[in-house]
């Protein structure tokens, strides 16, 4: 199954939930965030559906660098050295996700939603993600257009996308 034979409709939040349900229950894994940005929009669109705690174990809502730090176990001097919305610190989050939980995989989002907190090398819309299944971790950069809705609705839709993408 690849996202981008999928209908308009099917790339909505709710369906793109469906999907992950369906690629969790027949891997019998659990699932994990770590959100920064989006302040709980996956987990929430995750248990909006159904049933979801057969395959939502836990959401991480670290808004704040203390927060990374103290439930995930970010380092400190990672964040200090790198900001709260890189690589590195994405990484970070994704692993702490998955040690700080039972579930097998996990997603994990930091970026600038704006419409302040933009700088040249990190504009309003930039947002890193982390995801790691079964032990393998990636992370990749997004640049969303719009305000602070838009961008952080852009996240949770491309989080979801990129769940399904690497669970199918």
């Amino acid at each position: 199954m690849t996202i981008f034979s999928l209908s308009k409709e099917e790339l909505s939040t709710p369906a793109l939930c469906g999907l992950v349900a369906d690629l969790m229950l027949k891997k019998g894994w659990l699932l994990a965030t770590a959100e920064s940005c989006t302040g709980g929009l996956i987990s929430a669109a995750c248990t909006d559906l159904a049933g979801s705690s057969n395959w939502f174990e836990r959401g991480f809502v670290t808004y704040s660098n203390d927060a990374k730090v103290e439930l995930l176990g970010v380092d400190a001097a990672l964040i200090a050295a790198h900001g709260a919305v890189s690589d590195v610190v994405v990484r970070a989050m994704v692993q702490g996700a998955i040690t700080h939980s039972k579930a097998q995989v996990a997603v994990a989002v930091t970026g600038v939603a704006g419409p302040t907190g933009g700088s040249r090398a990190k504009p309003v819309g930039t947002v890193w993600f982390g995801f790691m299944l079964d032990g393998q971790l990636s992370s990749e950069v997004q640049h969303f257009d719009g305000d602070r809705a838009a961008v952080r609705l852009a996240t949770v839709q491309h989080g979801l996308q990129r769940l399904v993408q690497l669970l199918g």
